[in-house]
């Protein structure tokens, strides 16, 4: 049987350890900062991005790449005769998806999967696909199970600042002003079903209740969660902040918790302080 391959956009936030240890190939995005062009969390990092904005405004531009991108990139895991399945950034989102497919479709043994999420709700699914692997399903096998894992996978935030929507655009200055001067801290819900984002329960007061509520919030909502891996994923909080998150948790019963850091290409459109966290359900739902 071929080699089969697992692979993902670097959107989909799982940690350099977990790529390492699952076998995944990371597909970087691009971020193109102060005129130059850089390599999704490579060479550069999301606090360059939020200095870059505190100090001048900058705001960095990051786009899917382009299908001769992708077909460079599937030739080269290919060349073996190894079949690929990668992961996408979700279509409602970016044209990844669209480019990735182009760029596959008169290849042989690629698979293109849209995530219909982001980050680690991405990642939940490539580490289920990597298990597939690991148990010996061959690649269009893997691809038709994986197809359908987004129905399962459920991603959400808290931002800490609207600042960087506004100025990017995604929201009015006014709100965001008014959200600053309210302590009013957005919760970001993504639909599993499209991959579109939206806006859900809207907290008030400090970072640390706001999480607390917001974890309890969202747990609350399904009843099937699987508990054996759960993702704290965020573009930068304290060390007490994380902890925090996780003793929720354990105290829920989740036994693997990981804690990941949100890509260059994530973070610079929900800004610092954004944390959320990332699980998969035993049924299909949204």
């Amino acid at each position: 049987m071929p080699n089969v391959i697992i692979s993902a956009d670097s959107t989909c936030d799982l940690s350099p350890e977990q790529r390492e240890h699952y076998q995944v190939r990371s597909f970087p995005f691009h971020i193109e900062f102060r005129g130059r062009d850089h390599l999704d969390n490579i060479d550069i990092t999301p606090q360059v991005l939020f200095d870059g904005f505190y100090e001048d405004k900058s705001l960095p531009q990051t786009g899917a790449c382009s299908p001769e991108a992708y077909r460079q990139h599937f030739a080269e895991l290919t060349a073996d005769g190894s079949k690929v399945v990668h992961f996408n950034l979700g279509s409602a989102l970016s044209s990844a998806y669209e480019n990735a497919s182009a760029a596959a479709a008169d290849m042989e043994g690629v698979y293109v999967i849209d995530g219909k999420s982001l980050s680690t709700g991405i990642g939940l699914q490539v580490l289920a696909a990597c298990r597939m692997r690991d148990a010996g399903m061959s690649a269009a096998d893997i691809a038709r199970e994986a197809s359908e894992l987004h129905n399962r996978s459920h991603a959400s935030f808290v931002l800490d600042t609207m600042e960087f929507l506004a100025a990017g655009g995604r929201c009015p200055t006014l709100v965001a002003y008014l959200g600053g001067k309210l302590s009013c801290r957005p919760g970001i819900l993504v639909d599993n079903q499209s991959g579109a984002m939206k806006v859900g329960k809207l907290y008030r007061g400090k970072q640390e209740k706001v999480l607390e509520r917001y974890v309890s919030d969202t747990l609350a909502r399904y009843t099937d969660i699987v508990k054996d891996e759960i993702f704290i994923t965020h573009s930068g909080v304290s060390d007490e902040v994380a902890a925090a998150v996780r003793k929720l948790l354990e105290e829920r019963g989740f036994r693997t918790i990981y804690t990941t850091t949100a890509s260059c290409t994530i973070s610079s459109h929900c800004g610092p302080g954004t944390l959320g966290i990332l699980f998969m359900t035993e049924t299909p739902s949204a």
